[in-house]
């Protein structure tokens, strides 16, 4: 008897022992590298000439490098707000932000980084936001709330809006970095205010040229959208970006290398004004688009380097992805359209940045967890707003019936066991398209809707003002619509759309599919 007692406690500790290591492993550190405005083309092993990317390439080689994955929508800040919430952006009215809006994630809503939370880990944000801070009319001089603290974040260190946006300051947590209270900021989209030059009274000060619309407060050398005041010893230098931005990073990696933690690290790079760091100026043969791809990589580089110097590289799950696809002229005279080459950001796609193609959301998307993902190639239809139900799952959290509504449990094909993604896929640009295995289908648009200036072309030409539909096998890059010839395809996959429009909770429904 006293031997079986023995016996049977050795099994007891071994299988607490055997779960406690499973617990572990289930919980990697988590680093979201989330590029803004990067095509599909524009990484090196997805194709890109003129340009070289040695740290994402080696992700890429060594991880899994997807083909069909794709950002939730179009634009920036529809793209965020899903990848946080797991919710599609229309649901909430969500478009791109001016820099002064309040907080659009509810603080009482579930999200990504909250679920992290909950899992033990802890959370920090560095980079990009344009979600939004506070409830309107922020001073900006007081503590800034709610913001990324007050969803989940246990850290954050932000660009409030995006650099092409006042004001042009750093958030750390609640509080503008390095401001002086004897010279407060006032910010303002309404009207002029304050006595700092503007861009289209002062071209003669600006480093480049732009459009009107980012024709106003100049902040170093670049005229932006909005108007700032004050705050003088506060404001960024956009050349700097990279490297505060990364050393933010790095310190939230080294703080937190005893614990589990999720670090989403969302870069400026490549969004406009392109002003990358001097010793990045010629990386490319580009121009400054060019060359803050380079930069980019050089940010994903340090990142890397940091994790394999805490010796955290085995057991830290990295991700990196872009905001929606490519754009070249974004109000910017930087010459990225005169110096693009042979360079296709876009890849075998068509569209970009705006555009309800398909370049519009089929971002480049890699995955890197050295021996627990293998390096492959993966063809797997997946998007953005899957990632909170996924990572759910590697975590081992439940979600509760009001949880990332739209989210679905796709971790096997994230981390390479499967192949199978889904079948049925939103996606969001100035209308919403649908991808139904090779077929891609695009809900008419409305007239006037489109932002982006080939789509304006297409849509003066009644193009997307009709139903287009597509067979992304036989025609990649969707330039014979098929619609005619199956209006009852068409008819089905309209009816789709309007059915995933109508479901807002997480019971009851599948848009996944098997």
């Amino acid at each position: 008897m006293r031997d079986l007692f023995i016996l049977l406690s050795l099994v007891l500790v071994f299988s607490c022992r055997s779960k406690e290591e499973d617990n572990e492993i289930l919980k990697p550190n988590i680093v979201l590298i989330y590029a803004d405005d990067v095509g599909y083309a524009d990484l090196g092993s997805y194709g890109a000439k003129g340009v070289k990317t040695p740290a994402l390439d080696r992700l890429a080689n060594e991880g899994l490098r997807f083909t069909d994955a794709h950002c939730s929508a179009a634009t920036c800040t529809p793209s965020r707000y899903s990848l946080l919430t797991g919710s599609y952006a229309f649901r909430s009215n969500a478009a791109v932000l001016p820099g002064d809006a309040p907080l659009l994630i509810d603080p009482d809503a579930g999200t990504l980084p909250s679920m992290l939370q909950k899992a033990g880990y802890k959370t920090g944000v560095v980079g990009k936001w344009h979600l939004g801070l506070g409830i309107g009319d922020i001073d900006w001089n007081e503590a800034i709330r709610p913001g990324p603290l007050e969803v989940g974040f246990d850290y954050s260190f932000i660009i409030p809006a995006t650099g092409d946006r006042v004001p042009c300051v750093f958030v750390e947590d609640h509080h503008v970095v390095g401001l002086e209270k004897d010279d407060p900021i006032t910010v303002s989209y309404r009207e002029r205010i304050g006595s700092d030059p503007i861009g289209r009274e002062h071209p003669e000060m600006l480093k480049q040229q732009a459009d009107d619309q980012h024709s106003e407060t100049i902040v170093n050398g670049v005229s932006r959208i909005g108007y700032m005041s004050g705050g003088n010893a506060a404001r960024w230098k956009d050349e700097d970006f990279a490297d505060i931005l990364t050393e933010k990073a790095k310190g939230f990696i080294q703080d937190q290398r005893d614990e589990p933690f999720f670090l989403f690290f969302s870069f400026h790079d490549i969004h406009v004004p392109r002003v990358p760091h001097p010793r990045f100026e010629g990386a490319s043969e580009m121009g400054p688009r060019g060359d803050a791809i380079a930069q980019m990589d050089w940010c994903v580089g340090e990142i890397t380097k940091a994790l394999e110097e805490q010796g955290l590289a085995e057991n830290t799950l990295i991700i990196f992805s872009s905001d929606n696809g490519p754009v070249l002229d974004d109000g910017y005279a930087d010459e990225a359209v005169e110096r693009i080459g042979d360079h296709n950001p876009a890849g075998p796609f068509r569209g970009g940045k705006y555009s309800a193609f398909e370049a519009g959301t089929r971002v480049p998307t890699i995955v890197y967890w050295p021996d627990m993902v293998k390096p492959a190639e993966s063809d797997a239809l997946l998007t953005q707003v899957d990632l909170y139900a996924s990572l759910a799952t590697l975590v081992g959290q439940d979600l509760g019936t009001k949880d990332a509504p739209d989210s679905f449990d796709y971790l096997s094909a994230w981390l390479g066991k499967s192949k199978t993604g889904r079948r049925v896929m939103l996606e969001q640009a100035q209308t919403l398209a649908l991808r139904d295995g090779v077929w891609k289908y695009i809900f008419p648009a409305e007239e006037g809707h489109s932002t982006w200036v080939e789509e304006i072309k297409k849509i003066e030409s009644g193009l997307l003002l009709e139903d287009q539909l597509y067979n992304l096998e036989k025609d990649p890059g969707e330039q014979i619509n098929l619609a005619a010839e199956y209006p009852e395809r068409v008819r089905k996959m309209k009816e789709e759309i309007e059915r995933i429009k109508k479901k807002a909770s997480r019971p009851g429904w599948s848009e996944a599919g098997d």
